[in-house]
């Protein structure tokens, strides 16, 4: 049993360690999962793409490496919805940033953006629920503030998390204040839990779309 220190209160987190028989059951319903939203998502995935393409020149698809399971990088995909930059596009943002093109606001709106990553599941990349997979740079940012970020990469990250329906409009600021989350999250694991999850995200994403 690891110990870990909440960031923001300084209590002892316990995590435990998660059977192998749920490492198995997680693996087989994220197959089952992406499965089943295949045949809606695949039309969404090209529709947007199409979109992207006539509102803005530039790769579509954006490929990010992002850390995953025991802290080893793979590379993430999403729909690009910023202005491509020669020198590079980051996937980083500020409220009302400009360089959010209007297709792509819809994309992130609707969360349409995020589909691509349905392959990264299916490599076996992510899961369809884990902490957010984040940027090199951050993860060695907030792994030298809390000794304890790292516990995040003992799963494979995920699409959506709990600390994602808790906090769908974090900016990288508040990644301490999400890592309580995800400990929470990885010391509670289990399939009930996961549910939940599941349905908190249809009503984060409606929510997100009102706005």
């Amino acid at each position: 049993m690891l110990v870990a220190v909440s960031p923001s209160n300084n209590n002892k987190v316990e995590l435990k360690e998660i059977p192998y028989s749920h490492i198995i059951a997680k693996r087989i319903m994220d197959i089952l999962i992406c499965l089943m939203v295949l045949p809606i998502a695949l039309p969404l995935i090209i529709i947007g793409s199409i979109a992207m393409a006539l509102n803005s020149r530039g790769p579509i698809i954006f490929k990010q490496k992002r850390v995953g399971l025991n802290g080893i990088p793979f590379t993430m995909y999403k729909i690009r919805t910023m202005v491509h930059s020669k020198n590079g596009y980051v996937d980083h943002t500020v409220k009302d940033d400009a360089r959010i093109t209007p297709v792509g606001y819809v994309l992130r709106k609707s969360k349409i953006d995020e589909l691509p990553q349905i392959v990264n599941v299916l490599k076996g990349d992510m899961s369809i629920i884990g902490p957010r997979p984040e940027r090199i740079d951050i993860v060695e940012h907030y792994s030298k503030q809390n000794e304890f970020y790292s516990h995040r990469h003992t799963i494979k990250p995920g699409i959506t998390g709990w600390a994602q329906v808790h906090k769908p409009m974090a900016t990288p600021a508040e990644n301490l204040e999400k890592l309580e989350y995800d400990l929470y999250y990885i010391n509670n694991h289990s399939l009930k839990l996961d549910v939940e999850i599941l349905a908190k995200t249809i009503g984060v994403v409606k929510n997100l779309e009102s706005l």
